[in-house]
């Protein structure tokens, strides 16, 4: 179980997915009303509620459990931890609130996704008393205790039932899957996500683009919306924080807009999956030299989030425009 205290009684939470370390995080925010922001897969639900148990938090303690979004690496252990804390709240964006209470169609989804590893990678997302949902629609509130708000925003774009959230005692801002995945380096500070003395974004960023619900022109509106909200602080899912909000949302549109190129260049050219997949490593190689030159962790970040499954969710994206415009 690792745990790292990020300040002002805020807590990540590696959740372990697959068995890797430091590539999915909740975040304890600690105080008069505990509350938990994502909460990894089912099969992380027993190391999120250990984790919480040696932070003082008991079955009877948390208040509020939070998703960014119902992608089951963020959401698929809200049913387990909403049984392991009987009094807690669950706070999700209002289109995605439905699939808590009743998870059947999701789960069909993700079964047809992933076959057989289905269960092995996420586990089974069990419902939720539809009476314990709060849905937050276009804004909402999360109460902290003490005047300490998360303050909801709709940031659609990675997915239409996507949140973000800003501590208003902080300045941080829990960004789920919106801007994307952040590979801290190396020599990271685990509260900055720096490495000493950088003057540069030295982390790798990489975009969230999988099927079905990727859609360009929502998800840099989201970047701008996330940019005006002032944040001091992001904190990635996908992995841990970073101080450098300005340049991190900058690339984070960038890494889309390169991407969306490509994958337009790709069909363009008619070029299959496989084929398609060849451009975009090719032409990206030296952009993410410092991450290929790390395997073990780009092996881990490439499970999470497959090049093909991003490339896939472009693809669909682009095909939709193609039948708007022909009709």
């Amino acid at each position: 179980m690792t745990i790292t205290a990020l300040g002002a009684d805020v807590h990540l939470i590696d959740t372990a997915m697959s068995g890797y370390s430091g590539i999915t995080a909740a975040y304890a925010i600690l105080g008069s009303k505990p509350c938990l922001v994502e909460t990894g897969t089912a099969t992380s639900a027993k190391t999120v509620v250990d984790a919480l148990g040696s932070l003082g938090v008991g079955p009877q303690d948390l208040a509020t459990i939070v998703v960014t979004h119902i992608h089951l690496d963020h959401a698929g252990g809200v049913g387990d931890l909403a049984a392991a804390f009987p009094g807690a709240r669950i706070v999700v964006q209002e289109t995605g609130a439905r699939h808590l209470a009743d998870p059947s169609r999701l789960m069909a989804s993700a079964r047809r996704v992933f076959g057989p590893a289905m269960d092995e990678i996420f586990g089974e997302l069990l419902p939720t008393d539809a009476a314990r949902i709060d849905a937050i629609g276009a804004l909402g509130r999360v109460d902290l205790g003490g005047g300490r708000h998360l303050e909801g925003h709709h940031t659609p774009g990675h997915a239409r039932h996507h949140l973000g959230l800003v501590d208003t005692a902080t300045g941080d801002l829990y960004v789920g899957d919106a801007a994307g995945l952040y590979i801290p380096p190396e020599d990271a500070d685990p509260v900055t996500g720096m490495a000493p003395d950088d003057p540069d974004l030295a982390g790798t960023m990489l975009p969230g683009t999988p099927p079905p619900d990727f859609d360009l022109g929502l998800a840099i509106a989201s970047l701008g919306r996330m940019r005006n909200l002032g944040a001091t602080r992001l904190l990635f899912s996908h992995y841990g924080p970073i101080t450098r909000v300005d340049d991190a949302l900058a690339r984070a549109d960038e890494e889309l807009r390169l991407w969306v190129g490509l994958v337009r260049e790709a069909r363009s050219a008619q070029l299959d999956l496989d084929h398609a997949l060849a451009l975009v490593r090719e032409r990206t190689k030296d952009r993410y030299a410092a991450l290929l030159a790390r395997p073990e962790v780009a092996e881990k970040f490439e499970a999470l989030s497959s090049s093909a499954a991003n490339i896939a969710g472009i693809s669909r994206w682009l095909e939709s425009l193609d039948t708007t415009a022909g009709h």
